[in-house]
């Protein structure tokens, strides 16, 4: 039970309270009430009464001006700006001219249409002349997720499109298990962007197809898609599939074993997943300094037949509702890990600023560098104060230069490639094989203004093809103890339940994202990283 005593005796237990938005998942709110905490009551209590705030859209910036030292929100300011697939893909792009195309070959190359028509066709034409046939790309409404509006191609006559859309070269030699398709969920936490600091989870979900991957068959939704909203729909769901089992998921524990029994690395095949994390997260860096904040991303990654791990997209929010007793077993636990990770201390439980009949006061405590004494100190977490001085433009200037442009209009190829008719998607097939009617355009415009109302960030209009900062990312400065820094060295703990620390792995690293963070310093020590882990590899190879 998480009701802390005060040293005070005789005072009554006090538990932590939680608030949840309408359309948080109801197993976030089950964990809380395992843990003793209370909900928040917003008839009966002051506004500032609570002590976590779960939702599962942006928060507006006035909620992160008026965080208080005992307050967690579960979602940074402009997290979104790699969880649609059009921003990741510009923002990868950009890492990867500036950093070289090594490091950042874990993304199939991106071509986000209508603006990138004339430079696919390009590509397009140039594969089809080397290989001699079509190769297979895979098409992708840019603001819909759960494998919605998703079509996989040969023939460029296939491909249509009535919304911004990102193609992309698809993966035609996945890793099968008893010729299944499949993909990983991997969770990561960031607790802090400046100085940056992931933590990623040790369990995780394996997402089979449920029927056999068959390049002869595109249109097959259930060979092609591991989604569970929609294998959960399929023919062969329930029933026992030969290697795979019943349902359509396993853990990480189980695949990890599984890879071992055939001789696999599974170690080194996790510490890419690690590299592509920590590669895919500095490429937006620096966000807005914020208080007392953390994201829960779900990093969604298709492993070759090669064995090599490749980057499908980051989901805010990652799903966490309870399908199956797979999903209770890693996603219960991950929350509690999270509740964790969040390391609420007993002055907490009071909200509000001083403890009663104490003096303590919430000082300013710096990082510092390993070895060095801790300064005394009161129990403390993160406040902010408001500063004049924006975001310098040196910090905006790669975000504003890689986003500059507009749709324009779809050249006269595309018009001359579109049919009348278009291919049906595979969702689409899906409706109507689950006798689901389509939503008409004023349906759907109603539910995206309503959606959108409540939301206070600038990037989620779906039409939006840049990036420009609002005044808002530049109003804030950390100055006491970030939540996540240990009592004992006040350094990030590098382990909390599940939750295992992948940066910063090294002294240099940490350096590097004090005060603004150094993202040249910082691949230079992942460079350095990787051919350690080569070097060690080659080691095994050699003694085998």
């Amino acid at each position: 039970m998480e009701m802390m005593a005060d040293d005070d005796a005789g005072e009554t237990l006090k538990p932590l309270v939680f608030r949840l938005h309408e359309n948080a998942p109801a197993v976030i709110r089950e964990v809380l009430l395992e843990r003793g905490w209370t909900e928040f009551d917003q008839k009966e209590q002051d506004d500032t009464d609570w002590n976590l705030y779960w939702r599962s859209s942006p928060f507006p910036m006035t909620d992160h001006h008026s965080i208080k030292p005992w307050q967690r929100l579960n979602h940074y300011p402009e997290a979104v700006r790699i969880t649609r697939k059009d921003y990741l893909a510009r923002h990868l792009k950009r890492m990867k001219g500036a950093y070289g195309s090594t490091l950042y070959e874990f993304s199939p190359v991106a071509f986000i249409m209508p603006n990138d028509y004339v430079k696919f066709i390009a590509e397009y034409s140039k594969e089809r002349q080397s290989v001699g046939r079509p190769s297979y790309w895979i098409c992708k409404p840019v603001h819909l997720s759960r494998g919605r509006g998703i079509l996989i191609f040969q023939d460029i006559k296939d491909l249509v499109y009535h919304c911004t859309v990102i193609v992309q070269k698809y993966i035609s030699n996945p890793l099968l298990i008893s010729g299944y398709k499949l993909d990983l969920r991997l969770y990561v936490c960031v607790t802090s962007f400046c100085p940056l600091t992931i933590y990623t989870y040790e369990e995780g979900l394996v997402r089979f197809a449920t029927e056999k991957f068959d390049l002869s068959s595109l249109d097959n939704v259930y060979a092609h898609l591991t989604n569970t909203s929609i294998n959960k729909y399929g023919a062969s769901y329930k029933t026992y599939k030969e290697g795979i089992g019943c349902g359509c998921k396993w853990t990480f524990s189980k695949f990890r074993s599984y890879l071992r029994i055939f001789g696999v690395d599974d170690m080194l095949l996790w510490q890419k997943m690690n590299n592509i994390v920590i590669l895919t997260l500095l490429a937006i860096t620096p966000l807005p300094e914020a208080s007392n904040c953390f994201e829960l991303f779900g990093f969604d990654i298709l492993i070759d037949d090669k064995f090599k791990p490749w980057l499908l997209e980051v989901n805010y929010n990652p799903a966490l509702r309870l399908d199956c007793s797979i999903d209770d077993t890693v996603k219960r636990k991950l929350l509690h890990d999270i509740v964790e990770l969040l390391n609420y201390k007993q002055v907490d439980t009071h909200r509000q600023n001083e403890m009663p009949g104490s003096k303590a006061v919430r000082r300013q405590v710096p990082w510092r560098r390993t070895g060095q004494s801790t300064p005394e100190e009161a129990p403390g977490l993160l406040s902010a104060r408001k500063v004049s001085a924006c975001i310098s433009a040196s910090q905006t200037q790669p975000a504003l230069q890689f986003a500059r442009g507009s749709i324009h209009k779809v050249s006269a190829l595309t018009r001359k490639t579109a049919r009348a008719r278009p291919r049906e998607t595979l969702t689409s097939q899906l409706r109507k094989k689950m006798n689901m009617p389509k939503a008409s355009s004023q349906v759907k415009t109603e539910a995206k203004n309503k959606q959108l109302s409540g939301v206070h960030s600038p990037f989620i209009s779906a039409q939006l093809s840049r990036w420009s900062p609002s005044p808002e990312v530049c109003n804030y400065k950390l100055s006491t103890r970030p939540y996540f820094l240990s009592d004992k060295d006040q350094m990030p703990t590098r382990q909390v339940g599940g939750f295992v620390l992948i940066f910063p792995f090294n002294e240099a690293a940490l350096q590097a994202s004090k005060d603004g963070t150094d993202v040249k310093s910082i691949i230079k020590e992942i460079n350095k990283l990787v051919s350690k882990q080569n070097s060690t590899r080659q080691k095994k190879a050699q003694a085998v």
